[in-house]
């Protein structure tokens, strides 16, 4: 029987998928891709393969978890499979490098980056924004991974000399152009099958953790609207509409892209910068129950449509 298959590393992630799945009536099947085997001289199983693999998944314990799971879809893709969120879109979730290139094809600014190697690389970098504030974080990242402000290269030399300093999973530390915004709050745009589906508000007031799934929630910080005196961290725009959308399909398009969430700030004379594209995207089931939309409902709806057309 042909499937659905999700290829993650992380449960927490796919119950909202799994449970949407399951109300459709598609049947699926779970690849956790910690760890495994991978035999060449056998061919994958027929169906449709959805690729949620995350950058992030070290912090979990699953270390090698993206570079396996990049062994498997080129297995898949070789045999014409049905990937989404193939190959491509796995490099793009573990470089942020990558991921600024390909927006700046498309004619999408980007903070000024720097990437770096080595502590003395790192503070050598910062040079370059001396006098302005400027941020670090992990190459290849997720949940905010090594996102931290300076104001000085001082404060960034304690920080590298300190036994606090998160050295990055790949080695490749980003030296950033700090954008400062008039209101604490960035934008994230969720592209399903290659469109986009909503654009969600998210408050920063509290730090760079953005991770908006329901399993990354913690305490009061993440309560819904009807708790007193607590504001939504999360909360979709009605009616969002900006002709930077068309670009970002162009970009998701080109890099075979068919789920994402990219993240946006402006600044205070209304720039905006995209800075994550994030293939790996989350949803947040407070904010969709108030909005009524929802993302993994459009992404099972989605899935079943592509594993029907196999059987046509």
């Amino acid at each position: 029987m042909k499937k659905v298959y999700i290829i993650h590393e992380n449960s927490d992630w796919t119950i909202h998928l799994t449970k949407r799945l399951n109300e459709l009536k598609v049947p699926y099947e779970e690849w956790h891709l910690d760890s495994g085997r991978l035999d060449l001289s056998k061919e994958p199983p027929e169906g449709v393969f959805y690729n949620r693999m995350s950058a992030s998944s070290h912090t979990r314990g699953h270390r090698f978890a993206p570079e396996f799971s990049a062994q498997v879809l080129a297995w898949l893709e070789a045999h014409g499979r049905k990937v989404f969120n193939g190959t491509r879109a796995l490099q793009l979730e573990v470089s942020k490098v990558l991921q600024y290139l390909e927006l700046n094809k498309f004619g999408i600014k980007t903070p000024r980056t720097i990437a770096a190697v080595g502590k003395e690389q790192i503070l050598e970098a910062a040079t370059e924004f001396i006098g302005t504030p400027f941020i670090t974080k992990h190459n290849r990242a997720g949940k905010g991974l090594g996102v931290q402000l300076f104001q000085s290269l001082e404060a960034l030399q304690s920080y590298v000399g300190s036994p606090i300093f998160e050295e990055p999973v790949d080695g490749i530390t980003l030296i950033q152009e700090y954008i400062q915004a008039p209101e604490s709050f960035i934008t994230r745009c969720e592209f399903v099958g290659g469109k986009f589906v909503y654009a969600v508000k998210v408050d920063t007031s509290e730090g760079f953790q953005l991770c908006p799934a329901d399993a990354c929630q913690i305490g009061d910080l993440f309560c819904p609207v009807g708790e007193t005196g607590v504001k939504p961290k999360f909360q979709i725009i009605e009616g969002f509409n900006d002709p930077l959308i068309k670009k970002y399909e162009q970009v998701i398009a080109a890099n075979k892209i068919d789920v994402a969430g990219i993240e946006f700030i402006r600044n205070t004379d209304g720039d905006i910068f995209t800075y994550d594209i994030n293939t790996n995207t989350n949803y947040n089931s407070d904010a969709e129950e108030i909005a009524g939309k929802f993302g993994m409902l459009e992404l099972a709806k989605f899935l079943k449509d592509e594993l029907d057309n196999l059987a046509i």
